[in-house]
């Protein structure tokens, strides 16, 4: 009669209001021995009847951990594969004890990641796909268990089912989809220790660069784009990943897709793609290979775009293209459209992203390029007088990177740009660094370093003279940084006309 009870106990257990007498006369513990039964109908029925009982009582199933439910579960996996209803109790079981960390340190002791492969692998249903995902998705947040999802195949199965429901439209499918991309982010992100086992997930079937690309592809057309590609290619412990990416041919993919998508204005696309290209050119090696395949000069086509999330990207992926290298900043400082776009940008007071990471990529151009056309091509875009605005910025890198700019386009030719730092007062702001107290010192140094340039235009002399900077010079030859103190008495000299 034993399995006809357990199936009585499972119908009991549907009403919430019996779970509480099924708990005091303790069916639970009675019920966990039949877990060991080869008899498939006794495993179904005791199954359901402990899953019901326990449903929602976190107490309940962490005693159940601690009596050693999760071998049996793995066992009923391992054995009983192809019994659907079984599975489909045994795989909810494990949905609801996954979360408990005290059932995760029990089950990275199992092979239940190869099951819960094999399950994903062969599931042919929607409800099933969503109850697999739900159990792998909160297996993925243990570092053990991860690394034995990325052994079992798991990122291959990922990959098949994006690329089967690639461009549905269907509200499953989309779920589906969403599932599987984010336990793709799961899988990627982790703590320290789990970061090497990441690269497993970029060599997805790297014998074939076709397969890379269209998984990176499929990631991309999909809900939550932004962090899947980010997630693919975002620098781990080194810069391994970035150059892998590259050299499997996905630039070319993420370019023409996005191409294909400035004219329907699919934003999430547009910001997706800019991500993974801002973030692959992070590595020296891949800034010039990208360079040479005229990623610069593809994505400027989307200067025209009205969005603000677009616009940001845009701009930090050029600016992340520009730095370091002296070639790109000159193609980009010669290109009037960009420059004119850039200006306007500048002005933009409602977002304030977009706002800085023009001033900011305005910044970069002068500071990594060495060309006299460049200096000369900003200064008629009207750029200058952002840049000495962006001395007075509240963030001292920002600071640092117009001072730095502004001194190294002095030097290329302070002549052409004499009338716009007169017009937006540069020295007088420069003075107001030097004397605020809340000047960081390195921005004090950068200060003093184009006050030094500015020295060799007779009528920027005369300012610095007439604002009796040389008073605020004095007292910093006794501030509390050696390298300010250092600069100051540089520059004393160099406006006595010592050196």
């Amino acid at each position: 009669c034993a399995v006809k009870a357990a199936q009585v106990l499972s119908e009991i257990a549907r009403n919430e209001e019996m779970k509480k007498p099924c708990i005091e006369a303790d069916l639970v513990l009675t019920l966990i021995p039949f877990l060991e039964s080869t008899d498939q109908e006794m495993l179904l029925h005791a199954g359901r009847a402990i899953g019901r009982i326990c449903y929602d009582n976190r107490d309940l199933q962490e005693e159940l951990v601690k009596v050693g439910v999760i071998t049996p579960l793995v066992r009923i996996l391992t054995d009983y594969a192809e019994n659907e209803p079984l599975v489909h109790v045994d795989l909810l079981a494990l949905c609801n004890l996954a979360y408990l960390d005290t059932a995760k340190e029990a089950l990275s002791k199992t092979k239940v990641a190869e099951q819960l492969v094999k399950q994903l692998r062969r599931a042919e249903n929607h409800e099933r796909l969503e109850i697999v995902f739900e159990v792998l998705q909160a297996l993925a947040e243990n570092d053990s268990l991860k690394v034995q999802l990325v052994e079992a195949g798991v990122q291959e199965v990922l990959s098949e089912i994006l690329l089967r429901l690639q461009g549905t439209s269907q509200a499953e499918d989309t779920c589906i989809v969403k599932a599987a991309s984010d336990l793709i982010v799961s899988l990627l992100l982790g703590e320290e220790q789990s970061k090497s086992y990441s690269l497993n997930l970029i060599k997805i079937q790297k014998q074939s660069r076709q397969r890379l690309s269209e998984f990176s592809i499929c990631i991309i057309n999909f809900y939550h784009c932004v962090s899947y590609l980010t997630c693919l290619v975002v620098p781990l412990s080194s810069d391994g990943n970035c150059i892998r990416m590259i050299q499997l041919g996905v630039i070319h993919q993420l370019l023409d897709l996005l191409e294909k998508h400035v004219e329907s204005g699919d934003v999430s696309v547009q910001h997706a793609a800019l991500s993974a290209l801002r973030n692959l050119a992070i590595p020296v090696v891949n800034k010039v290979q990208m360079l040479e395949e005229g990623v610069a000069e593809r994505i400027q086509a989307l200067l025209r775009s009205e969005m603000p999330p677009v616009q940001f990207k845009l701009l930090g992926t050029l600016r992340m293209l520009a730095d370091g290298q002296a070639d790109a900043a000159e193609i980009l400082g010669q290109d009037p459209m960009l420059l004119n776009r850039l200006v306007q940008w500048c002005d933009v007071n409602d977002h304030t992203g977009v706002h800085g990471e023009a001033n900011r990529l305005l910044a970069s151009i002068l500071r990594h390029n060495r060309s006299q056309e460049v200096v000369k091509a900003i200064q008629e875009a009207q750029g200058v007088k952002h840049l000495v605005s962006m001395t007075t910025s509240e963030h001292a890198a920002m600071q640092n990177e117009a001072l730095n700019a502004l001194a190294i386009a002095s030097a290329i030719d302070l002549e052409t740009l004499e009338e716009s730092f007169k017009e937006s007062q540069l020295v007088q702001s420069l003075h107001k660094l030097l004397q605020d107290d809340n000047t960081s010192p390195e921005v004090k140094y950068n200060s003093m370093g184009l006050l030094c340039r500015l020295l060799n235009s007779g009528d920027l002399r005369q300012e610095i003279e007439e604002d009796k900077i040389k008073e605020t010079l004095e007292q910093l030859c006794n501030h509390s940084n050696a390298n300010v103190v250092k600069e100051a008495v540089t520059t004393l000299q160099v406006l006595r006309g010592e050196t």
